[in-house]
């Protein structure tokens, strides 16, 4: 089959602004044929962009041979333009069809695809992954990652409106940022590296000049949980703020959770639809519940915890039970949290980290952040690293560090609470896990 090129065509319009009211009018558009459906005297062409759909109706009387003749050749997921009038009608969904003049090929696809794009054929999530760019042309995920872009661009607004400065860090670092062995060593010329797992002690040392930072991009953790809420590559959402403490940066969170949700049920009405989803605008100030009091509440539940033990994902989900929507736990055991979360100073046993959970799954994770250089030194012994593998954060100890706290949100997470996935490999783009390293 010959291909044709765009010429000089461009697009007038996406197919979600062909309306009534501009019956009669011609416009020109770009997407891909979703399905056909030949009744014989006349055929239908579902035209797909990121928009949605609209329906070209080929009438084989009315319409010129080069037309009809495109027109059979047309198979699904062919990239096409259409050139034609809008035409009011009772006989579709949004009261709108368009007749062509002239139908552009500009690509074909395989005949036999390997998943159904339309979802009347289900596929599970491995078979889609391992066809993700097509699956990805599916319309709820379209619907997903359109509410993903439109939660990260509410987040930087808010950020921007108090004053914050976007900064971006190395991902390749000379040692673990928090600890632990989850890490991903890389060959950095003729030395050993790691791929950062967060910014956490570079956006400590620049609230030293800049105050108020934040960071949105990817991390990387050799995360052994293979889970439906953990991920190899993630993006985090991260600030950190000199002169505040937990409860400063609490507030910030969860005003900016409250912005967020309003500028998506407002902006997203449609893709919320897609996916028959609802976001409902939380009320702030959110619950805040202590760890001694979480502890409690389990063991009504028959749920025994030892103080000081973690609370496993079994007890969390009894928990969201309990709280469905929105709430801070607070005063978590020291040993618990992170070497640079503050120790209290009324009850060292006890620090000022908290995380931010929805039902039962955590969102995210922050407190007030140690600023003394003594005190990060013991906590850093008290978990069994050593300090000098933090030589250079520590020296900006030296330099005048102020009181900081900040947090830390995962923003597939975040849009699972957005879009109702249940999965966070549906809100990721091409995911990477301990079992997939492809596409």
């Amino acid at each position: 089959m010959r291909l044709n090129s765009m010429g000089d065509w461009r697009r007038t319009h996406y197919s979600v602004d062909v309306k009534p009211e501009m019956d009669g009018q011609e416009v020109t558009l770009f997407g891909w044929v979703q399905e056909i459906r030949d009744l014989g005297g006349i055929r239908f062409i579902i035209l797909q962009d990121r928009e949605g759909t609209v329906q070209i109706t080929v009438p084989r009387k009315k319409v010129t041979n080069e037309v009809l003749s495109k027109s059979d050749a047309l198979q699904r997921r062919y990239s096409i333009a259409v050139k034609g009038i809008v035409k009011k009608t009772d006989m579709t969904p949004r009261g709108i069809e368009v007749i062509p003049k002239a139908i552009k090929i500009l690509s074909t696809a395989t005949q036999r695809l390997p998943i159904d794009i339309t979802g009347k054929t289900p596929a599970n999530i491995d078979v889609r992954l391992d066809a993700r760019a097509l699956d990805l042309c599916r319309e709820e995920n379209i619907a997903a990652f359109k509410i993903q872009h439109t939660a990260v661009q509410a987040i930087r607004d808010f950020l921007f409106e108090r004053g914050f400065v976007e900064v971006h860090t190395p991902r390749i670092i000379a040692s673990a940022t928090e600890g632990g062995a989850a890490l991903f060593p890389v060959k950095y010329f003729d030395k050993k590296a790691f791929l950062a797992q967060s910014p956490q002690l570079y956006k400590e040392e620049l609230v030293m000049s800049l105050e108020k930072v934040f960071e949105i991009g990817p991390f990387f953790r050799a995360e052994e949980s293979h889970t439906r809420r953990h991920l190899s590559e993630f993006v985090s959402i991260d600030i950190e703020q000199a002169f505040a403490s937990a409860e400063d940066v609490m507030r910030l969170l969860e005003q900016l959770i409250q912005y967020m949700c309003k500028v998506v049920n407002e902006k997203c009405r449609r893709e919320l639809a897609t996916l028959k989803h609802e976001v409902k605008v939380p009320e702030v100030p959110f619950q805040r519940l202590k760890y001694e009091v979480v502890l409690q509440e389990l063991e009504k539940e028959g749920i025994n915890i030892p103080w000081g033990e973690d609370i496993p994902t079994p007890a969390f989900r009894t928990l969201g039970k309990k709280h469905p929507y929105f709430y801070f736990i607070t005063d978590w055991p020291t040993h618990s949290k992170a070497f640079y979360i503050k120790p209290r100073d009324d009850n060292p046993e006890l620090c000022e980290g908290f995380d931010l959970m929805w039902s039962w799954i955590e969102l995210a994770s922050g407190g007030t952040r140690i600023a003394d250089k003594e005190l990060l030194i013991k906590r850093l012994k008290e978990q069994g690293l050593n300090p000098e593998s933090f030589y250079y954060h520590l020296q900006a100890f030296d330099y005048g560090m102020p009181p900081h706290a900040g947090w830390a949100i995962g923003l597939e997470r975040l849009t699972m609470m957005l879009t109702g996935k249940k999965n966070i490999r549906e809100v990721t783009l091409f995911p990477r896990d301990k079992f997939r390293l492809t596409p």
